[in-house]
């Protein structure tokens, strides 16, 4: 692609902190033309001042006229209604994403097959598009829902927009990225709130209010205590059920250590303490998978929802697709999918995991 050159129109609604940042790098790095629409004028303004956007749209459907790629970036509570919206007005080759933390609560709104649903694990703890930046997504991974009707070349079109801008396209359906999702963010805010507001309780209407010396383990836990109230309400409600089921597990499992405690069995706490420490490295210390990337090419006759199904297996089994390509015949009646891998271990359980759906699979 020539530099400068811009063949991409993509439109975000709503320019905060992500909103703004996928502006800045659709424009910076895949050389898009990026219209911005934001209920708030002034946000608008300021988006265009600082190069996140390079038009301002009057309203959702001018913003949406001719995009071929557009993100719904508002708070999780209006994402649905928003979603439902920008389908409507959305032409019928725009891939449309949402960038929300939960994602069963848009999966119904957007059940058409230009809609994938999806999550970048990026952001910082400052809000608004004046701290809006062109590598917030570099190496995150950027979570992607498509549904059993999700046309493959538009999935395709968004993991290559995504991937040009440095983030780790991933696959997953809405239930496990909602219970995932439960346990290793929402929960850990939940306990955050709860540490500050037991620790501020020991020192009752004392003044100044201040622990008169605090350990790095205080601070690390509540580092996200008290965070954007309006934001994390809306977090919270959206994802209700699973949060409720990961606190009631949690509490199950105080409740086993404090047996151990009130009992003295310091062998249970120590083997307890192990597992911990085993179940962190492994969680954690993997890293990413390393080694040369490999071309898969696999042929997949020509229906909604073939490629998602290939992605989501593949996403399930925890193999990153680096780049893809499709490649239909002359009748269209079926195709050629190009899978880039990296790492021959991962490369070769892609393969077996291709085959297994039925799809015919050679390294090229």
């Amino acid at each position: 692609m020539r530099r400068g050159a811009r063949f991409l129109r993509v439109a975000v609604l709503g320019v905060g902190l992500i909103g703004g940042s996928i502006g800045l790098a659709a424009r910076r790095r895949a050389h898009a033309e990026v219209c911005g629409y934001d209920p708030d004028p002034e946000v608008l303004a300021r988006a265009l001042a600082l190069g996140a956007i390079d038009t301002a749209a009057a309203d959702l459907s001018a913003a949406l006229a001719g995009a071929q790629v557009a993100f719904v970036a508002t708070p999780v509570g209006a994402l649905a209604e928003t979603v439902r919206a920008a389908l409507a007005a959305a032409g019928t080759d725009c891939v449309l994403s949402d960038v929300g933390s939960t994602k069963r609560a848009v999966a119904d709104a957007g059940a058409d097959q230009r809609f994938v649903g999806g999550h970048p694990l990026a952001g910082a703890e400052t809000a608004g598009v004046e701290h809006a930046r062109e590598d917030l997504f570099d190496g995150a991974t950027w979570y992607l829902t498509p549904g059993p009707g999700t046309s493959g070349v538009l999935y395709e079109r968004l993991h290559r927009l995504l991937a040009s801008i440095g983030a780790r396209p991933t696959a997953i359906d809405p239930e496990t990225h909602d219970r995932l999702m439960a346990c290793v963010s929402h929960l850990p805010h939940v306990l955050a709130n709860l540490l500050v507001t037991q620790a501020a309780s020991l020192l009752g209407e004392a003044e100044p209010r201040r622990l008169p010396a605090v350990g790095p383990s205080f601070r690390d836990a509540t580092r996200v205590a008290g965070a954007n109230t309006a934001i994390w309400t809306d977090i919270y409600m959206s994802n209700r059920d699973a949060l409720i089921a990961g606190i009631d597990e949690l509490a199950a499992r105080l409740q086993e250590v404090r047996g151990w405690l009130l009992e003295g069995q310091a062998p249970a706490v120590a083997a307890w303490n192990d597992r911990a420490r085993a179940d962190r490295d492994a969680l954690l210390g993997s890293g990413l998978a390393g080694g040369a990337v490999i071309e898969l090419r696999a042929s997949v006759p020509n229906r909604p929802g073939v490629i998602a199904e290939i992605a989501l297996a593949l996403g399930h089994a925890g193999v990153n697709i680096v780049d893809m390509a499709l490649s239909p015949s002359e009748d269209n009646s079926q195709g050629v999918v190009a899978f880039w891998i990296r790492g021959d271990d991962h490369a070769e359980r892609a393969r077996g995991l291709i085959a297994g759906l039925g799809f015919p699979v050679v390294q090229a």
